[in-house]
């Protein structure tokens, strides 16, 4: 199954994440490299949120990379929330359907 991690950003957070960044790329590229973490990236203009796109048996994986995450524990992330995403069409979909 497919989870998205949404970041709500503070304001600033281009310049508020500089001193958490390398921290929070190595743990997002150690999740990766795990497995778990598909993709990532900050929403550009405004760059005030972020979507992490996870893949796991429960929500828990995304859950607990948030609860890690150093742009959360030093603040930079105001708020998130995890979402089952029924991803259906593509190579990596969880629940294929085809057209009949």
């Amino acid at each position: 199954m497919h989870y998205v991690l949404f970041y709500r950003f503070v304001k600033d957070s281009k310049t508020v994440k500089l001193p958490f960044r390398n921290d929070h790329l190595k743990f997002a590229w150690e999740a990766a490299e795990r497995g778990e973490l598909i993709l990532g990236g900050a929403l550009s203009d405004p760059e005030d949120e972020a979507m992490l796109l996870f893949k796991g048996n429960s929500p828990e994986v995304a859950e607990n990379f948030a609860n890690k995450d150093p742009y959360v524990t030093n603040g930079v992330v105001t708020q998130w929330q995890v979402r089952l995403w029924t991803t259906v069409v593509g190579e990596d979909a969880a629940s294929s359907v085809r057209p009949a």
